[in-house]
């Protein structure tokens, strides 16, 4: 999670590649330490238990378990664990990088990708040897090759539309419409629906839905009761929440959780 030469957790890569994998308190400790920063070398983050919340410029991204976030060399990025938190992260030489997404995305971790990073972990990165080259082939290759997750949140820059997403954030729950929105933040309502899908790439009730079932995902890796994770994000029902996030994340609230190895808790 740290930049190159930063904490001493990542030394300076000397191959191609070089891995780090976390238990829960060294990866508090580490993302902590790292603040804000950006490194020469691409990064892959992942989760494999519970979750990261990473910022990078205008957008807010959820990593789950069993997920990982690509950001290219020099994007500069933060990242905070939330509840029981296990994680990785690989660094990858900026020469390896050409034909790797050039923007940041979430993908869905394959275990061949997961195999993959625990070996490149066990490495002694003071050396490097041709018979290593073969895996990071395949480590590239799986990267291009996985799909992308719905889990970005883009942040409007207007300062009207701006005021609107913080406000929605900060209270998921508040059920005001768009016309109030629109209205508490001082732009009509044709703005307001014009303006949000041209800044964010979603429209007002998509972007603020979103919102919702992220800070769920904070809110279940905490390991908060289904119930009081619907009703603290704004549904009015459990199984309205539940309905919602089958609907982006393919499973209910509970598998989600004991996939995310917190089973039980809620």
């Amino acid at each position: 999670m740290s930049p190159t030469g930063g904490s001493g957790t990542f030394p300076a890569v000397q191959g191609p590649l070089l891995a780090r994998i976390w238990d829960k308190s060294q990866a508090s400790r580490e993302a902590r330490a790292a603040g804000v920063h950006q490194h020469r070398e691409g990064q892959l983050c992942g989760a494999t238990e519970g979750l990261l919340t990473v910022h990078t410029g205008d957008t807010r991204w959820a990593v789950p378990a069993l997920h990982a976030i690509w950001i290219p060399p020099g994007q500069e990025h933060g990242i905070d664990p939330h509840g029981q938190f296990d994680g990785w992260a690989m660094l990858i030489n900026e020469a390896l990088c050409q034909g790797l997404p050039a923007e940041p995305c979430i993908l869905r971790v394959s275990g061949l990708l997961m195999e993959a990073v625990k070996r490149v972990a066990g490495w002694d990165e003071r050396t490097w040897t041709p018979d290593r080259d073969p895996l990071v082939a395949v480590i590239a290759a799986e990267i291009r090759a996985l799909p992308d997750a719905p889990l970005g949140l883009v942040m409007p820059r207007d300062p009207r539309l701006a005021r609107i997403a913080h406000a929605l954030l900060r209270d998921p729950a508040d059920r005001r419409g768009q016309a109030e929105w629109a209205d508490w933040a001082g732009l009509s309502p044709r703005t307001l629906s014009r303006r949000f899908p041209q800044e964010t790439g979603l429209g007002f009730q998509a972007w603020r839905q979103r919102a919702r079932l992220l800070r769920a995902l904070e809110h279940l890796a905490a390991g908060l009761p289904v119930t009081t994770v619907a009703l603290e994000c704004g549904y009015q029902t459990t199984s309205a929440f539940i309905e919602a996030f089958g609907q982006v994340f393919g499973m209910t609230p509970g598998r989600w959780r004991g996939q995310g190895g917190l089973a039980g808790q809620g």
